[in-house]
């Protein structure tokens, strides 16, 4: 069972939780010392109580060259426990750091996005020359839920990270590997990102608490049924063009989910169509068309670059989709349908 930490009452529940550690090994970007909890730990550090020792040689798609050098320093160090400040990227470094020592010293997990889910799934993220592998590292132990730690997302990461979050809770809903408790965590989490979104984008502390939480519950959905087409089709997006992953992943559930509503009826999958109008009611929306197109309206509002592919990017690009997210979408797609579906995601030029 993970332990979800509050942040009330100047992070008591925290330092509780800490004060069975003494040295710490703090996986972190470069926000940390921004970070209204950067400064707690820093605090806390200088009145003796812990002792830090940081690694931040990690990159937004971090390799597994970093991971080595972040596991070397980690077994050097003596801590005994792991704490991973920020996105994705430092919360799968630290998942992958301690997977690679081969260590059980507990992980803390303390998210500074709403979006990618990391610190409620047992996988994680690396590239191995150039090549994305998801690696299954185990779950942190606990987590700190601190809201305020959106207050400073840029703009464009703050749209891209809640992308990612509804993404997430739209493909573990229709994955084929999804079950009725992923389902129910899919609706939970699509319900409440509709319910927060207009605050979150306004940074609001209502609006960002509820994010979090929303991009928590997708976290644990995907957690149990997995990505489905658009996470192993926005990759290589992400990679060409420098898209943040959110936004990548949106634009190719925003195609994919209309070509699901067309093919539903010939799908080998029983209760597709129910399934499509569950999503649609978590999206506040009264048919299944209905809930496809306020996702396109929502990510039009939102005015993010669409990029346009060569015929040569769209052969790499189809080259580099993962089978194994494939299989778990609800429609069967050949290399040409898969092809077709990038240059209209992509306005290929």
């Amino acid at each position: 069972m993970q332990t979800l930490l509050s942040p009330d009452n100047n992070f008591r529940e925290l330092d509780q939780y800490l004060a069975q550690y003494q040295q710490i090994f703090l996986v972190c970007s470069g926000s940390f010392r921004r970070l209204t909890v950067g400064a707690h730990l820093k605090e806390l550090e200088g009145q003796g109580r812990i002792l830090l020792r940081s690694f931040c040689g990690f990159s937004p798609n971090p390799s597994w060259e970093e991971v080595q050098s972040g596991t070397a320093l980690f077994q050097a160090s003596g801590c005994g426990l792991i704490a991973a400040v920020g996105g994705g990227s430092a919360i799968d470094t630290a998942k992958c750091i301690r997977y690679t020592a081969g260590s059980h010293v507990p992980l803390l997990a303390i998210p500074t996005t709403a979006g990618s889910g990391s610190e409620a799934t047992h996988f994680a993220v690396v590239y191995r020359q150039g090549v994305k592998e998801s690696v299954d590292c185990g779950l942190p132990e606990a987590v700190l839920m601190d809201p305020s730690a959106l207050d400073t997302l840029p703009d464009y990461q703050r749209k891209a990270t809640m992308l990612d979050a509804l993404c997430h809770g739209v493909e573990s809903f229709w994955s084929k590997k999804a079950t009725a408790e992923s389902r129910e965590y899919s609706g939970q989490a699509i319900r409440r990102i509709m319910d927060s979104y207009a605050g979150y984008l306004q940074n609001t502390p209502e609006g960002n608490a509820g994010m979090m939480k929303g991009a928590h519950l997708a976290g644990k959905a995907i957690n149990l049924a997995q990505t489905t087409a658009g996470h192993a089709m926005c990759y290589q997006i992400t990679k060409l063009y420098g898209l943040a992953h959110g936004h990548a992943a949106a634009l190719c559930v925003a195609r994919l989910w209309p070509y699901v509503l067309d093919h539903a009826a010939a799908s080998t999958e029983s209760g597709l169509r129910q399934t499509l109008e569950a999503i649609a009611d978590a999206m506040g929306c009264g048919s299944s068309r209905e809930g496809a197109e306020r996702f396109q309206n929502i990510l039009t509002r939102m005015e993010l670059e669409v990029p346009a592919c060569t015929e040569q990017e769209l052969a790499g690009l189809t080259a580099s989709v993962n089978p194994a997210r494939l299989n778990n979408f609800p429609i069967s797609l050949t290399e040409r349908e898969i092809q077709t579906l990038y240059q209209e995601i992509l306005k290929g030029r």
